[in-house]
C-alpha cells in the first residue's frame, strides 16, 4: 500500500549501532538534541526596559539577533515575562547592553519578577530619561538603544524592534559583552580580529 511500517525492535537496535559506528568514525560524540541550542551562541545578553506609565521595569534577554544594518533587531520573550504586557501594549522599549562586570546583576534581574519587586531599586540600576520612548535608559550599561516594536511573531515569541536612537558610554573601561551558553554558564568577549579591509564590500558606509 506504500505505507511505512513502525520500526521493530531489531531495526531500532540496528539504527543505534549505526549511529554509534558513525560517531566513532567521525570522532564525535552524540549530544542530546535538547541541548543543541547551546552550540549556537546568540548575540549578547541584554537588559530590556519598559514602562507602562506607572512602573518602570527591566528584564534580562539572552536570545537576541540583529536583522539588518538598518537598526532592526529581534528578541525572544513572551507572556511569562512580566514586562511583556507593557512591551506589547506600549510597543516601545530600550535595549540596554551591559558589560561583563554587570553579570551578577544581569542574572539577578533575570531570576526575579517585576511583579514582585522594583528591580531598579533592588539592583541599584540608574535610570535615565530616554529621548523618544517612555522606557528608561540604564546608565550603568555600556550602551542603550531606544526601540519601537515593528512586529510581534506570537507563534515563536519573537519581538521585532526598530532602533530609533542609540547612546554609548565611550569612557567605560569594561567593554566586554556577556554571552549566555544556555546552561547557566556565560562567555565574555575575548580577542577581537580585524578583517574590515577584506569585508569592506559587504559593510555599510561608515562602519
Amino acid at each position: 500500500m506504500g505505507l511505512s511500517k513502525p520500526l521493530g525492535a531489531h531495526a531500532i537496535v540496528v539504527a543505534r549501532v549505526a549511529a554509534i559506528a558513525f560517531s566513532k568514525e567521525a570522532g564525535m560524540e552524540d549530544l542530546p538534541i535538547g541541548k543543541a541550542f547551546t552550540l549556537i551562541e546568540p548575540g549578547p545578553v541584554v537588559l530590556v526596559t519598559t514602562s507602562d506609565g506607572r512602573q518602570d521595569n527591566v528584564m534580562t534577554i539572552s536570545w537576541t539577533m540583529v536583522l539588518d544594518f538598518a537598526a532592526r533587531f529581534a528578541i525572544t520573550t513572551g507572556p511569562w515575562n512580566h514586562s511583556y504586557a507593557a512591551l506589547t501594549r506600549t510597543r516601545e522599549c530600550v535595549i540596554a547592553i551591559p558589560a561583563v562586570d554587570l553579570l551578577d546583576t544581569v542574572v539577578g534581574v533575570g531570576t526575579c519578577s517585576g511583579k514582585d519587586v522594583d528591580k531598579f531599586a533592588k539592583f541599584g540600576l540608574t535610570r535615565v530619561k530616554a529621548r523618544h520612548v517612555r522606557a528608561p535608559l540604564v546608565a550603568d550599561c555600556l550602551a542603550n538603544i531606544e526601540c519601537r516594536v515593528a512586529d510581534i511573531v506570537e507563534a515563536h515569541g519573537i519581538i521585532v524592534l526598530d532602533g530609533i536612537a542609540a547612546h554609548v558610554e565611550p569612557a567605560r573601561e569594561e567593554r566586554r559583552l556577556i554571552h549566555a551558553v544556555g546552561d547557566g554558564t556565560f562567555i565574555a568577549d575575548g580577542r577581537r580580529f580585524d578583517r574590515r579591509a577584506a569585508m569592506r564590500s559587504k559593510l555599510p558606509a561608515g562602519v
